[in-house]
Formats: C-alpha cells, sequence, structure tokens
C-alpha cells in the first residue's frame, strides 16, 4: 500500500510538472447583472442582495435601485463584500449631460459605465445613428474619463448590419477615441445576429473591457432585431454558444470584468448551474 501510494505522488508531480495538469479557465470573480434580479428587487432589496450574496457574486453591474438611496445602497453592498464595479447609464441622459452618472458611480464606487442601447428606429439600425453614437460616446467618454472613469459601450445586436468591408460596429469602434471609448460584449447579443464572439474579441483586443455571460437556446435563429424572448437565455453550457472559446478569447483579449445576465424566468435555478459550469472549465 505504502509503495502504491508513492507511485501515485509520483505520478501527480510528473504530471504536474510536465504541463499535463489542466488549468481552471475562469478565474476572475463571481460578477453579476442587477437586471438579471429585476422582478426580485421591488419584493426586498436586501433580501434580493442576500441571495445574490449566497451565490458567490463579489461583483456586480447595476446602479441605482428604485425604493433605497444610492448612498444606502452602497452600505448593503459593503455589507456583503459586494462591489458595484460598472453601473448602467441611459444614452440620452449621458449625452445631455454626465454629472448624474458621475455622481452615481463616484457613490457607488464604480470604474466603468456602460449604455446598452442606441436609440434608432425599429425598423434598422443605420449609418447615421452610428456617426451620432460615435459623437456622443466620444463627448461623453472624455468627461467620464477625466473623472476616473471608463465608458464602455455593450452591444445588443442590431449594430451588426453590413456596411462596407464590415458591419455599423465596425464603424463604432473605428471612430470611437480609444483613450475615451472601449467596450463590453455580450456574447448572447453578439451570437444571434450571427457574429462570432470569440473572433470579435480577438479582432479588437483591448477595446473591450467587460462581457456579459449569457447563452442562447439551441436551434434559435437569429437576426439583427436585438431583440429575443426572455426564454432563449439559457444555463451557461447548454446553449448553442461555445463558451470555453469565448473565455479563452477573452482572457487574452484583457477582460477586467465578466458579469452573469440572465433574462429568463428561470434565473433562480440557472445561475447556479451557470455558476458551476464557469468553475469546471479547464484549459
Amino acid at each position: 500500500m505504502k509503495r502504491n501510494r508513492l507511485i501515485y505522488l509520483f505520478l501527480g508531480i510528473l504530471l504536474t510538472t510536465s504541463g499535463f495538469a489542466q488549468k481552471t479557465l475562469y478565474t476572475k470573480p463571481i460578477g453579476l447583472q442587477a437586471y438579471t434580479f429585476r422582478g426580485s428587487w421591488p419584493n426586498g432589496i436586501e433580501a434580493t442582495l442576500d441571495t445574490i450574496k449566497s451565490l458567490g457574486v463579489t461583483e456586480m453591474e447595476g446602479g441605482p435601485i428604485k425604493g433605497i438611496s444610492t448612498e444606502e445602497l452602497r452600505k448593503q453592498l459593503d455589507k456583503r463584500g459586494i462591489k458595484m464595479v460598472s453601473i448602467g447609464a441611459d444614452y440620452n441622459q449621458l449625452a445631455q449631460s454626465a454629472d448624474e452618472t458621475i455622481k452615481n458611480a463616484k457613490i457607488l464606487g464604480a470604474r466603468y459605465v456602460m449604455v446598452a442601447w442606441i436609440p434608432h428606429d425599429s425598423k434598422s439600425f443605420t449609418l447615421e445613428n452610428a456617426k451620432k453614437a460615435v459623437a456622443d460616446f466620444n463627448k461623453a467618454g472624455k468627461t467620464l474619463k477625466e473623472n476616473g472613469i471608463t465608458l464602455t459601450y455593450h452591444n445588443h445586436g442590431y449594430e451588426f448590419v453590413p456596411y462596407e468591408d464590415g458591419t455599423l460596429f465596425d464603424y463604432i469602434v473605428k471612430n470611437t477615441n480609444p483613450e475615451y471609448v472601449s467596450f463590453e460584449m455580450d456574447i448572447l447579443w453578439t451570437a444571434f445576429p450571427g457574429q462570432d464572439p470569440a473572433a470579435l474579441l480577438t479582432k479588437y483586443g483591448s477595446r473591450w473591457k467587460l462581457m456579459h455571460l449569457k447563452d442562447l437556446r439551441k436551434g434559435v435563429k437569429g437576426n439583427l432585431s436585438g431583440g429575443t424572448p426572455t426564454t432563449n437565455d439559457v444555463a451557461l453550457g447548454t446553449g448553442s454558444i461555445n463558451i470555453p472559446a469565448v473565455l479563452k478569447a477573452a482572457k487574452k483579449a484583457g477582460i477586467v470584468h465578466y458579469f452573469i445576465e440572465d433574462e429568463s424566468p428561470s434565473y433562480l435555478k440557472q445561475i447556479p448551474q451557470t455558476i458551476a459550469y464557469i468553475k469546471s472549465l479547464k484549459e
């Protein structure tokens, strides 16, 4: 028995030193987008935060929540060891003035501000929409940077309208100032319109700073609408997106924070599945 134990120990050392031992792929903190719990906040903010903490979440993206002051929200987050590292901002409000957004970000300790929707006609996203967004993002991004905050635009699928040798999303990336504007990839809203999330991460590298971890139900036919039934959000690893390939590309691109976002009615069941899945992945 002693001899067998020595053999197993030797094999373990050999595997480790030879590079055969697999490293954990996902090594970042577990983050969560607050919108996931949009149906829970009205029923009790502190109770919802307790649930989020119980899931092992230590980072969040969100912002002020109705029913509680921003200052008190910060206290409740601190009490549970959760950092609000990014907050959302309405496009029109931010384009008009960044003051309120900056105030909220500083109270919550957020270093990132994300915009998730560019207003446009419901029929299609146009070059004129993209040009206006570029101007507004460059202006707001400069103001935010002067206050120690990074502006990120969260893609939503409609921006992948073909344009020249690429898409209007490419146009936005190429024409925004890298000093003032970065990006947050929502992998579902990248895959749904037919793009390859891993390839797009590789293409724009460090322009990406944040990521929404979501998976798309198998067999769903996508389009450029920027919308799909919430029941098409499934636990990571059970859908159609190659999550390991995305996470490998994200690591190389230098993604700073990851947020699980589950818009389905089954989010309380699916989030633990998603967390267990990403923790199980090996390089």
